[in-house]
């Protein structure tokens, strides 16, 4: 049986049924049985009244096991069969288990099986049929005995493959979600990881600061009054500085290799235009413009700000290459900043807004740190924007 790479088993995929779905199948018996009873109903009672009620008995028994079908397959389908070559009213529950054993498409359960249930309608006609069943050909019976299971087996068939493929893509779904979840959980941990690095960089640049500082202070005794008040003073600005920056990064350290490499830290303007000038470089048409000061900017949203753009381009580039590029800087202290950056869709790309990447997750991940919020949409003319706005705090 094939299981599409997963090992899907048939007491995987097999659904649970509902009230509804049990009174179908209930009706569908009732009614195969009652069209096969309803024709020696008659001789029966004329005739053969114990026969009668023995039918009736042996069907309601089988009416009973027929719910433990899917935890005994075999010995219920067996059983019924058995019983239906005595029993009429038994046909509906002997046919209802034969469509259930096929649905586990299991060939050493379905080929006996069918053996066993021809062999058991030959013997039902030959020995136990009212005699006017007996005037019908016995070929003629054959026949139709074999193509009525035939279809039966195959019906039940289509159903098992049907719910097993049905369980198997569920079960790619649910493995390429948890998959896609491990692998944005990665960039975002990835992108702390960086921010950490920078961040380390900083602040041992303001902690060393502080130490020369402070220093001098111990070891220098010619100092005048004024001039020990402004060096601490700057110790104090040095370290509410670094706390302020700090405080950004609680709760984002993570362990892993690489990452007590810092990177050098980006903020400014004098950054963003040569990220600029390095994306034309590369062959880009980039559109840039700044209406705000950058350099008034907290250093911690600079960097932010330039991470955003960086990475903005780097999205546009791969996904949207020979497409010029609109980056527009805007905002103000009481505003805030707004980043926009805008290209149009390749042709070959869909009309729905594409996926984000992971790089866009990494930027996510660090505007939220920074208190603030990012977009990404297509309008109707088909072009890509992607909205940041930060926060101008202190």
């Amino acid at each position: 049986m094939p299981d599409y790479g997963y090992g899907v088993q048939p007491e995987q995929y097999q659904p649970r049924l509902t009230w509804a779905g049990h009174a179908w199948r209930l009706a569908v018996m009732l009614l195969v049985s009652a069209a096969a009873f309803g024709s020696r109903a008659e001789y029966l009672w004329n005739e053969v009244r114990w026969w009668f009620f023995l039918d009736l008995a042996l069907g309601t028994l089988s009416y009973t096991v027929i719910w433990w079908r899917r935890r005994h397959p075999v010995a219920v389908t067996a059983f019924t069969n058995l019983v239906g070559m005595v029993s009429a009213t038994s046909l509906g529950p002997a046919a209802l288990s034969l469509v259930s054993v096929s649905t586990r498409r299991r060939w050493r359960e379905i080929i006996p099986l069918t053996v066993l249930c021809v062999a058991a309608s030959v013997v039902a006609i030959e020995f136990f049929g009212t005699p006017a069943e007996a005037d019908d050909p016995v070929l003629v019976q054959f026949a139709v005995t074999v193509a009525v299971t035939a279809a039966m087996v195959s019906w039940g068939m289509y159903i098992g493959s049907r719910r097993e493929l049905l369980a198997s893509w569920r079960a790619r779904a649910l493995a390429s979600e948890a998959e896609q979840q491990a692998k944005v959980q990665q960039a975002r941990s990835m992108e702390r990881a960086r921010i950490a690095r920078e961040m380390h960089d900083i602040l041992a640049h303001r902690i060393s600061a502080m130490s020369m500082s402070a220093g001098a202070l111990a070891y220098r005794t010619d100092l005048t009054g004024e001039q020990v008040r402004e060096t601490a003073k700057t110790i104090q600005e040095t370290s509410q500085l670094a706390l302020n920056e700090l405080r950004e990064v609680l709760g984002v350290l993570r362990e892993g290799p690489g990452d007590a490499e810092p990177e050098e830290p980006q903020s400014g303007l004098p950054d963003l235009n040569a990220l600029v000038t390095e994306a034309r470089a590369l062959g880009m048409r980039v559109d840039f413009t700044c209406e705000i000061d950058i350099d008034a900017l907290p250093p911690a949203i600079a960097r932010t700000l330039y991470r955003c753009v960086q990475e903005a381009l780097t999205n546009a580039r791969r996904h949207a290459p020979h497409t010029p590029v609109t980056v527009h800087i805007r905002g103000g202290v009481d505003h805030g900043v707004d980043l926009l950056v805008e290209n149009p869709l390749p042709v070959s790309a869909p009309a729905t807004a594409p996926n984000p990447g992971f790089g866009l997750v990494g930027v996510a991940e660090r505007v939220a740190l920074s208190g603030g919020r990012q977009s990404v949409t297509v309008s109707e003319d088909k072009r890509f924007l992607l909205h940041v706005w930060l926060p101008w705090q202190s």
